[in-house]
């Protein structure tokens, strides 16, 4: 059996076949990564990180795959979801830079 996550419905399965139980779809199923553990519990993190594995977003604090990301253009904040692949890996190059200084 193979470990499935559903990007629709957030549900993880097993099943031989990767077609979601909940909302009987295979479009938004993917194989899910083994260091993947969906349960994270921070709510807001500063930065994110990118699983070695997988290449997948991840919570840089404990490793959760089930992270959204958000970026900031031109002062408006939204999901990166929709980005082709090429934007999301624009936005893993990118240099990030700390601004605040420690008194």
């Amino acid at each position: 059996m193979t470990r499935y996550k559903c990007s629709n419905c957030k549900v993880v399965f097993e099943a031989e076949e990767p077609l979601c139980p909940l909302c009987n779809t295979s479009d938004a199923v993917k194989v899910m990564c083994p260091r993947d553990h969906c349960n994270c519990p921070h709510g807001v993190v500063e930065s994110i990180a990118y699983c070695p594995e997988c290449g997948e977003p991840m919570c840089p604090e404990c490793g959760c795959h089930s992270v959204v990301q958000i970026s900031r253009v031109t002062g408006y904040l939204s999901s990166v979801d929709g980005w082709n692949n090429a934007k999301k890996q624009e936005l893993k190059d990118r240099v990030r830079y700390n601004t605040e200084t420690n008194k």
